[in-house]
């Protein structure tokens, strides 16, 4: 059984620092627009963690991440025009991010699955190195990619990304208090399964991290 780790604890509001970084990404997104590439590039830099992140819980698979989130800033550049600033670049790339994952998951869907051998790729990944906090990180994602798709995109948002609940709202479309609730089952459904899965005296410090 893979190691439990304890859940993120919620942020109580972003920091000063998350704020800047969501200014200068905005500020850059409204300079791209009219076609600064430095801006564009700083732009990348600044939420291309965030994009890649949201993308490999919201699809479960860190495999196809680099893929999404690539698709997410090329699809991003050909609406550059049409951001105006309402919300911030964050949500706004958050969004675009959503939708790509959406129209993937739909595509994977409606194309036929091949049948046969074990994946020859799979197989080599799971006999390699992992470096140390690897399976913690795993176990993590894994607790996470149970959960029903609505929750884990607003708990993902919220409590690893640290997006404000209203701006989490904008990219989910869906109105806050639906986040709230949300993010609140899926810390319910996480602690549970922390309980079922973790049986040793460490089991109440891990919840009451998580808490």
């Amino acid at each position: 059984m893979p190691p439990v780790v304890p859940l993120p604890a919620p942020p109580v509001r972003a920091s000063s620092d998350h704020a800047s970084r969501d200014a200068e990404a905005t500020a850059c997104a409204l300079a791209a627009k009219y076609g600064d590439e430095a801006a564009t590039e700083r732009l990348f830099q600044l939420l291309n963690r965030d994009v890649w992140r949201f993308v490999a819980y919201l699809a479960s698979d860190a495999q196809a991440a680099d893929d999404l989130t690539q698709e997410t800033f090329l699809r991003a550049l050909g609406s550059l025009h049409r951001f105006e600033g309402r919300s911030s670049a964050r949500t706004w790339l958050l969004t675009i991010a959503r939708r790509t994952v959406i129209d993937s998951i739909r595509t994977a869907a409606a194309r036929p699955r091949s049948c046969g051998a074990e994946d020859w790729q799979g197989a080599a990944e799971r006999g390699q190195f992992h470096p140390p906090g690897f399976d913690e990180e795993v176990a993590l994602s894994d607790l996470i990619a149970g959960l029903p798709e609505d929750r884990r995109e607003a708990f993902v948002l919220t409590q690893l990304l640290g997006v404000p609940y209203q701006d989490a709202a904008d990219a989910c479309r869906c109105p806050v208090g639906t986040v709230r609730s949300r993010v609140a089952r899926a810390r319910a459904s996480l602690c549970k399964e922390v309980l079922a899965a973790e049986t040793d005296a460490d089991a109440p410090a891990l919840l009451s991290a998580a808490a």
